[in-house]
């Protein structure tokens, strides 16, 4: 028998001083286990299933099995491919909104995850939805024991009431992780770390040194007019992938998408500026075989290939806040980043998919093909420009 009073009485100051000390859900949910495991709930599994807002991801599963902890990213695709969410305990608790709860003393054909943890033992299982504000995704923890009679009456209610206290915190956590998440997706992860903690005023600013990247597609007007949305739409992902991929591997960030065009940036966060344009330049040259690899395959599937421009430069930027009063956007601006879009026009005057500038070449320090003096609009003098020897 468990006191469900006691229990609940403990848990309540219990997770005050967890929470705090806990700052994953995987650590405080293992310790909410072990905490339910010594007041005398025979719990042998649990398992969090927190639905999140990820471009990629649905959520995280979070399982203590008698005190090992596993934590396993579900992708978005395969839970929409698999259908597995249909087959679930998952789906039942977010349709009802109540506790579910199954006997394993025999068969479970339908579900798929309990026959699973009968076979391995499990005799009775308990599914509870999290109290959360927001009923929109998933929210719930499951319980399963191998005690030969099951859980008991008492066991049912201590856990549900564990539960609900519980839910304030596990809602914290999403509410956390989606806010991160969100700003990482839409502008960048250094971007978002700076929007989240607190830099969120109008017109503050630092001044930084960054090598800056900026690239678009050719002919792109011509070809949406061409062509119906959903494949222009997928001409543009599939280019963003190609470029965008090489620029965050190498450590850049991917500041904005400006119709078909990218503007990313290499601070140097108090390090040398020229490693750092050197990791640029690495993100150009994968870019161009990656783009080179996805035309063989638009090619192969008789779409015509992308053709692109791409500009590289290095100097001191403002990177910060501007915008209105209520509407802001966490961007970078200055003479270098206005030189860098001057450079990327030339690409279509000289028919280069990479040029390079003369500050960038002499940082970067690697061989480079001389272009000789160039004209840039609004730029003067005429400035010496370098491009990627065609490989």
């Amino acid at each position: 028998m468990v006191d469900v009073e006691s229990l609940v009485c403990r848990l309540g100051p219990w997770l005050v001083t967890a929470a705090a000390r806990h700052r994953k859900m995987r650590d405080l949910h293992n310790a909410f286990c072990g905490f339910l495991h010594q007041a005398g709930v025979p719990l042998w599994r649990s398992s969090l299933a927190l639905e999140l807002l990820h471009p990629e991801m649905s959520g995280a599963q979070v399982i203590w099995t008698a005190g090992d902890v596993k934590v396993t990213d579900r992708k978005r695709r395969d839970i929409e491919e698999s259908g597995a969410y249909q087959n679930s305990p998952v789906r039942i608790v977010d349709e009802t909104d109540r506790p579910f709860r199954r006997r394993l003393d025999t068969p479970a054909p339908d579900l798929t995850v309990l026959e699973e943890l009968r076979e391995v033992g499990a005799t009775d299982y308990l599914a509870v939805p999290f109290p959360f504000i927001d009923k929109t995704r998933s929210a719930m923890i499951s319980y399963a024991t191998q005690a030969p009679n099951g859980f008991g009456d008492d066991h049912i209610m201590a856990l549900e009431l564990a539960t609900a206290q519980l839910g304030p915190y596990a809602e914290r956590h999403v509410l956390r992780t989606i806010a991160i998440d969100l700003l990482n997706t839409y502008i960048g992860r250094r971007s978002g770390e700076k929007v989240f903690s607190g830099a969120i005023e109008r017109g503050t600013s630092e001044i930084i040194p960054a090598a800056i990247l900026m690239a678009d597609l050719r002919g792109f007007t011509r070809y949406s007019d061409a062509q119906p949305i959903p494949v222009v739409l997928e001409t543009l992902n599939d280019f963003f992938d190609a470029l965008v991929g090489p620029i965050e591997e190498n450590g850049g960030e991917v500041l904005k998408f400006i119709g078909d065009g990218v503007l990313a940036i290499f601070p140097a966060d108090g390090r040398e500026l020229g490693p750092r344009c050197c990791q640029a330049l690495a993100s150009a040259r994968e870019a161009r075989v990656r783009i080179a690899t996805l035309n063989f395959e638009r090619v192969e599937r008789e779409m015509s290939p992308l053709g692109f421009g791409l500009a590289l430069h290095a100097g001191d930027i403002a990177y910060g806040n501007i915008g209105s009063r209520l509407r802001l956007d966490f961007t970078a601006i200055g003479p270098a980043v206005n030189h860098t879009s001057r450079i990327m026009e030339l690409t279509k005057i000289l028919a280069r998919d990479v040029l390079v500038s003369e500050t960038f070449q002499e940082l970067c320090g690697q061989p480079l093909e001389d272009l000789g003096p160039q004209k840039l609009r609004d730029v003067s003098p005429a400035q010496r420009i370098f491009t990627i020897p065609s490989e």
